[in-house]
């Protein structure tokens, strides 16, 4: 199978950068499946897994995807990879958010609480799949 150059960015690292075979991609449209000369095309992500070769499993929260001639970027507002995620330590993280969600005094401070605790429900959904 041909490989093409792939690369995924965080604000904090670089989390991937190298050849693959295929990339599975949590598109804002659905899951989607690059292989090497697909089409160009761009796409925002929602968060979910990236999958790299069937084997590399990373964790994403929204950005964008950028198929190019050149191969695959994803720019990612936070990635991890999924062996680093502490699933009790989230668990007690997605605890602490709802607390803070029932104690929020304002509108902002209630909204700024609900999408964090939605990020952290949404990053338990994806690695318990």
């Amino acid at each position: 199978m041909a490989s093409f150059a792939f690369e995924l960015v965080s604000p904090e690292k670089v989390l991937y950068s190298g050849e693959a075979e295929s990339v599975v991609v949590p598109a804002s449209e659905g899951d989607l499946t690059v292989l090497a000369n697909h089409a160009p095309f761009m796409s925002a992500m929602r968060a979910g897994i990236v999958t790299v070769d069937g084997t590399k499993r990373l964790y994403v929260r929204g950005g964008f995807c950028d198929v190019s001639a050149r191969g695959l970027t994803l720019l990612a507002e936070q990635a991890i990879a999924v062996e680093e995620i502490n699933a009790e330590k989230l668990a007690g993280d997605i605890k602490n958010a709802e607390e803070d969600l029932r104690d929020a005094k304002t509108d902002d401070a209630r909204a700024k609480a609900a999408e964090a605790l939605e990020n952290l429900k949404a990053m338990m959904a994806a690695i318990r799949n």
